[in-house]
């Protein structure tokens, strides 16, 4: 495409860009203006206040609820983690991705760049942040990936067609800049036309450049068309015009094409140009348009999409806020102080009564006998109060920020019950996080895709892992000390982001689990030590942690020495080996354990037999001795009782016969007493 072609395409463009997003902008620069920099009262009540002389009081709360979701998002760093996608990848490439995207962010300050673009989507809808190339230092050919952030979000005009949720399908994109048109001569030289006319020639284009000053624009176009693939029998997929070069090369080898396609492939240029002339054109190496936005609250009407802040819908509750609060400064102000009131002549006595409503003084004389006395005050007027109250509760349940997430005080007793209210509102905000998680993964994915095209050649990358050690490595083509080669291009990569505490937080809540296990146990004190000291932020705290290292048992040291080297190939092929005899002996122990295990049940079982038998033994043995025992008992009781029958029949058989001879007698006595004429006394019987 020429260079005129570009311009009348990028013009065209540009102005569709420009009349899409215009009520979008409008809106945002006016939520900016207003939760950033407290412009909330409509311009024409603040004239006639002024004219008035009247007060605006503006008590901006706004910032404070930013703050929690842009601060929330600094402690819980996204991080993007590569892992395989396919055959042709490598777990330990994939680490090396993930180490070379670590010194990426830390080397060009990603997190600026992060919490610029998320801060920008909280206070007016949309943020971005931009992916770049630059020379590694002054003296080498060697490009490094950075990732710039983008300060004024306005300078940045997308594709208005755009559905996606991370700006992956953009057709192209503006960067542009209004330079004076001073700074833009010096710059770019006079000759250099600052923008076109109309077809007329009496207008000048006001979209590109005015009297004042020169647009420039960068102009990033994503262009898609299609490229035949061929698949080869030996597994490999390449284009058709790398196998018509090398194709004696691989029919020589025996491999064939077993299939073939067109696949859709993008190309994206970057043209730096004013309205009228292109200063500079590029090809860019990956195939997305490097710009990533981060958006707020996205809403989609009718096909258009709407990027609102967070306080669009509150800038009402504010706005009431500000007036009620305003209104109860100025009656309380304006409302006339209480006078003095006493009997005339009263106040003729003592020259301080003529001050007495503007200085303090010890004492006040008066004459008469009934002393001044002075009004009560009126009071802060209550409505005005209670109205401001109700704008404060409107604006947290809009924004769904409480208070207990501000850090203020609730009726919540427990830990767990404070977390839960707190919890309530970072969930309410949560999307503006979980947006900025999504454009840091469409960063990474243009990352993966920027990464093999950039770091092409064989060269030394310093490489981070996740507590910020350094690495370097070689890459392409050039083994590592351990033997392993890492092809950047070889293989595909997926990735995801993960969001939580960062690195410190983490050692910092390590650093403490492992004191509170020291004081639980101190027996393990000493072998936990250099693990302590690693974890702490003192000076020379490695140098302590490898004396402790340096203190600890042979066979830990051995085990750490051998965790060092654990990439190593040769090693992890021993690793592989012994694994497999511990896992052969293992069977056979297991196998031994389990026959003796039989022979212990088959014997428990005869002992338990046995036992048993015993027993049984033992306990009719028992009722047998019982049975005896109470058979003789039984015996010994009949015999007892039928002796004692047998004396008791003795003694009655023995007092019958008494009683007998004692009648015998009587009557005998009785005849006697008869024969002699005498009467006898009557005899009982005994």
């Amino acid at each position: 495409m020429s260079d005129k072609d570009t311009i009348a395409d990028a013009r065209e463009r540009f102005k569709l860009s420009h009349d899409a997003e215009a009520e979008n902008r409008q809106w945002q620069l006016d939520d900016l203006m207003f939760a950033r920099m407290g412009e909330q009262w409509p311009a024409d009540v603040i004239k006639q206040r002024k004219a008035d002389g009247r007060p605006c009081l503006t008590i901006n709360r706004m910032p404070a609820f930013a703050r929690q979701i842009v601060n929330d998002a600094r402690m819980n760093k996204p991080a993007i983690r590569i892992r395989p996608a396919d055959s042709q990848a490598d777990p330990k490439t994939a680490e090396i991705f993930t180490g070379l995207i670590r010194n990426i962010e830390q080397s060009s300050n990603a997190d600026v760049a992060y919490d610029t673009a998320l801060e920008s989507a909280v206070y007016t809808g949309v943020g971005y942040f931009r992916i770049d190339t630059d020379y590694a230092h002054d003296d080498t050919f060697d490009l490094d990936i950075l990732i710039k952030r983008v300060a004024n979000p306005f300078t940045v005009y997308g594709d208005p067609l755009s559905q996606a949720a991370d700006a992956s399908d953009w057709r192209y994109a503006f960067v542009t800049e209004m330079l004076p048109t001073d700074d833009f001569h010096s710059r770019y030289g006079k000759e250099t036309q600052a923008s076109d006319w109309s077809a007329d020639g009496d207008d000048k284009d006001q979209l590109w450049s005015n009297e004042d000053s020169v647009r420039i624009a960068e102009y990033w176009e994503r262009e898609e068309y299609t490229k035949p693939i061929v698949a080869l029998s030996n597994g490999q997929v390449i284009s058709a015009d790398q196998y018509k070069q090398h194709q004696a090369l691989w029919l020589a080898q025996g491999v064939t094409v077993t299939g073939e396609r067109d696949t859709r492939c993008y190309r994206v240029t970057q043209s730096l140009m004013t309205g009228a002339e292109v200063l500079e054109k590029n090809s860019w190496p990956g195939k997305y348009i490097p710009i990533v936005p981060v958006y707020g609250d996205e809403v989609n009407v009718q096909g258009k999409r709407y990027f609102r802040s967070l306080f669009r819908d509150a800038r009402d509750s504010q706005m009431m806020f500000n007036f009620w609060r305003t209104a109860t400064t100025e009656l309380v102000a304006l409302a006339p102080k209480a006078p003095f009131i006493g009997p005339r002549g009263a106040f003729d006595g003592d020259p301080k009564w003529q001050s007495a409503n503007t200085k303090s003084h010890p004492f006040l004389e008066y004459e008469g006998g009934v002393p001044p006395q002075r009004q009560p005050f009126a009071g802060v007027p209550a409505g005005a109060l209670q109205e401001a109250l109700n704008s404060s509760d409107d604006m947290k349940a809009i924004l769904g920020i409480y208070d207990a997430s501000l850090g203020a005080r609730s009726n919540e007793t427990s830990g767990r019950a404070i977390m839960a209210r707190q919890r309530e509102g970072d969930v309410s905000t949560f999307h503006f996080i979980d947006n900025l998680s999504r454009a840091i993964k469409y960063g990474g994915r243009c990352l993966i895709d920027l990464i093999p095209a950039i770091y092409n050649t064989p060269r030394m990358v310093r490489v981070l892992g996740e507590d910020g050690a350094v690495r370097n490595v070689n890459i392409n083509g050039q083994p590592d000390e351990y033997g392993q080669v890492y092809e950047l291009a070889r293989g595909k990569y997926d990735l995801v982001v993960d969001t939580g505490p960062s690195f410190t937080s983490k050692r910092e809540e390590m650093s403490q689990f492992l004191l509170e296990f020291m004081r639980s146990a101190p027996q393990a004190g000493p072998l936990v030590m250099d693990m302590v000291a690693k974890s702490m932020d003192f000076p020379e705290s490695d140098k302590i942690a490898r004396r402790f290292q340096s203190m600890l048992p042979p066979q830990i040291q051995q085990m750490e020495s051998q965790g060092e080297k654990a990439d190593s190939p040769e090693v992890l092929m021993q690793q592989l080996l012994q694994a497999q005899g511990q896992l052969q002996q293992m069977g056979q122990q297991m196998q031994q354990m389990q026959q003796a295990l039989e022979m212990e049940q088959v014997k428990a079982q005869a002992d338990l037999q046995a036992e048993r038998e015993k027993t049984q033994m033992q306990i009719q043995a028992e009722i047998e001795k019982a049975q005896i025992k109470a058979q003789s008992e039984i015996q010994k009781a009949q015999m007892d009782i039928e002796g004692d029958i047998a004396s008791e029949r003795i003694r009655a058989d023995s007092a019958i016969r008494q009683a007998r001879i004692g009648a015998v007698a009587a009557r005998n006595e009785t005849t006697l007493a008869v024969l002699r004429g005498k009467r006898p006394k009557p005899v009982v019987p005994q």
